[in-house]
C-alpha cells in the first residue's frame, strides 16, 4: 500500500535546491488541483532482481480524492477525502483507514498540499541521472515505513519516481499520458465495497 500512495506525489513540480523546490511546489499547488496518468511499475530486491511487475492508471483531485487501478494483479485504492479503501478484487477484500492515518509523513502528504512540509520531510537535491533532474524527500518520522522517494524530473514535468523502504526494496514508476486539471466526474472517487467483500479496518 505504501509504494502505492508514493506514487502519489509524482506531479510535485521542483528545481535544483531546496528554496526552489518550495517555490515551484507552491506553484503547483496554485495551479494543478486534479491530475491523470499511466504509470509502469516495477519491484526490485536488496540484490536489484525484479520481485514484481505492474500497470495501471490513476486520477488524483485534490485535496486528498484519488483512485489508483492495478491491472494486473487486479487492486483499487480510492481516497474519498475522508478515508482511503483498498479492494483486492482477487480476495475480495477491502481495507479501508482514515486518511489521516495513512497520509501522515508518506509521500501522499506532498500530494496533499501540506503547509507543514518540511516539518515532515527533509528536501535534498538529488542531482542528475538518466537526463532527469532528482530531488530526493526523505521522512523526518523514522515510523513511516520508507526510507526516501526520489522525484526524476525533466523540462517537461516528472518522469520517474523511486520509493526506498526499510527492507532495502526499490519501487520504481513511470508515469505517461499526463494530464493536469482535467474534469472528472465526482463519483470517480466515491467506493462503494462489493457485495459480499470482507471489509476490514475502520
Amino acid at each position: 500500500m505504501k509504494s502505492s500512495l508514493a506514487v502519489l506525489c509524482l506531479f510535485l513540480c521542483v528545481q535544483n535546491s531546496h528554496a526552489a523546490s518550495l517555490e515551484r511546489f507552491q506553484s503547483y499547488l496554485r495551479t494543478t488541483q486534479a491530475a491523470r496518468a499511466d504509470f509502469q511499475q516495477k519491484v526490485y530486491d536488496k540484490s536489484g532482481k525484479v520481485v514484481q511487475e505492474s500497470n495501471g492508471n490513476f486520477a488524483l483531485l485534490r485535496p486528498g480524492r484519488f483512485r489508483w487501478t492495478y491491472v494486473k494483479p487486479p487492486q483499487v485504492i480510492v481516497g474519498d477525502g475522508e478515508r482511503v479503501w483498498i479492494h483486492d478484487a482477487d480476495l475480495n477484500q477491502v481495507t479501508v483507514r482514515r486518511v489521516t492515518r495513512v497520509i501522515g509523513a508518506t509521500p501522499a502528504a506532498l500530494l496533499a498540499g501540506a503547509s507543514d512540509i518540511d516539518k515532515a520531510f527533509e528536501l535534498v537535491e538529488g542531482g542528475e541521472k538518466e537526463g532527469l533532474q532528482w530531488l530526493e524527500a526523505k521522512p523526518r518520522d523514522k515510523e513511516s515505513g520508507f526510507e526516501r522517494v526520489r522525484l526524476g524530473m525533466s523540462a517537461s514535468g516528472v518522469e520517474a519516481m523511486e520509493l526506498v523502504d526499510h527492507f532495502g526494496q526499490t519501487t520504481v514508476l513511470r508515469f505517461s499520458n499526463i494530464v493536469r486539471n482535467p474534469q472528472f466526474d465526482p463519483g470517480t472517487f466515491r467506493f462503494t465495497p462489493p457485495k459480499g467483500a470482507d471489509v476490514l479496518g475502520e
